[in-house]
């Protein structure tokens, strides 16, 4: 691909560009396509990470945007590989919930949440590439599904009680390089190789493809970006060298002790992943792979 057809990255076009208001056709068509209903961004607002920092080498970054309905959209894109990232993400829709209502005020007035992750690394097992999780409350004796009442779906607007509860959505994107004329595959496929066919026609994708292209850049924007590039280059081998050695260096600039607790938490992720190779081989006792790994055999038989 020519340099004049070069996009830059999701992440970074997160981090700059889609924080411009011209820009939010980009991002209202991405999420129009993955929510599967029309999406219009009223404003941005304050999140965890969502103030530029250019200098900032975290393969993370998270944008937050109130629609037209009042509803919150989280947006995060993580490169890194964090076990914990499950209850993560149900941290950061809470923390939305509670932030975004004021004191005092109904609870008829708590915010709807949508939490989306794009995410780079392989998190959790499954097959899929992109999942959706929402609240539902079940009868355990009849199996029913508890429903809002008549009154309910006036006051709130929704036909379901899911509606009114954060929905979750993460999008595994590594390796994907399938193109198709399936709007959300396009868009993960752009999200995965941040390429722009020529036919592509998702919501959004059209406007990006003249939005994001690197060329358009200044000629301090594109060094940048080339730094961030950099960055996300020298990390991601810092990871892989932790995972294959069991030796992580902690950051760039870490401390003595980040280096230290990076090397604990490289070579605890080795012995997690020896020990799932282990299981699948499916002739391995569990007190073998205790024994070479280190874990219990409580935290085996939980892999």
């Amino acid at each position: 691909m020519s340099k004049d057809r070069t996009y830059i990255s999701f992440d970074w076009a997160l981090k700059r560009l889609l924080r411009d208001k011209a820009n939010f056709v980009v991002l209202e068509g991405f999420l129009s396509t993955l929510l599967n209903t029309r999406i219009l961004i009223h404003r941005l607002l304050e999140s965890e990470s969502n103030k530029d920092h250019e200098d900032a080498k975290s393969n993370r970054v998270d944008i937050l945007a109130e629609n037209t309905n009042g509803e919150l959209l989280l947006i995060e894109v993580q490169g890194e590989s964090e076990y914990a990232y499950f209850q993560r993400i149900l941290f950061g829709a809470s923390k939305l919930v509670t932030e975004y209502i004021d004191s005092g005020t109904n609870y008829d007035n708590v915010k709807k949440v949508y939490s989306i992750n794009i995410v780079y690394f392989d998190l959790g097992q499954g097959k899929d590439f992109v999942y959706h999780g929402k609240t539902e409350f079940r009868g355990i004796h009849n199996h029913d599904v508890l429903s809002l009442s008549t009154f309910q779906r006036q006051q709130f607007g929704v036909n379901e009680v899911y509606q009114l509860y954060p929905e979750y959505y993460i999008l595994k994107v590594n390796d994907f390089n399938r193109w198709s004329k399936v709007p959300l595959e396009q868009w993960i496929y752009f999200l995965s190789t941040s390429e722009i066919p020529d036919d592509a026609d998702a919501p959004g994708l059209r406007e990006a493809r003249d939005k994001l292209l690197l060329s358009r850049m200044s000629k301090e924007e594109q060094a940048a970006y080339n730094r961030y590039l950099d960055d996300r280059v020298i990390l991601a081998d810092q990871i892989f060298t932790a995972r294959g050695e069991g030796k992580l260096e902690g950051r760039v600039e870490g401390r003595a002790e980040g280096r230290a607790e990076g090397r604990a938490e490289g070579r605890a992720e080795a012995n997690i992943e020896n020990a799932r190779k282990m299981l699948a081989l499916g002739n391995i006792p569990v007190s073998t792979i205790s024994a070479i790994t280190g874990l219990s055999k409580e935290e085996i038989k939980k892999l």
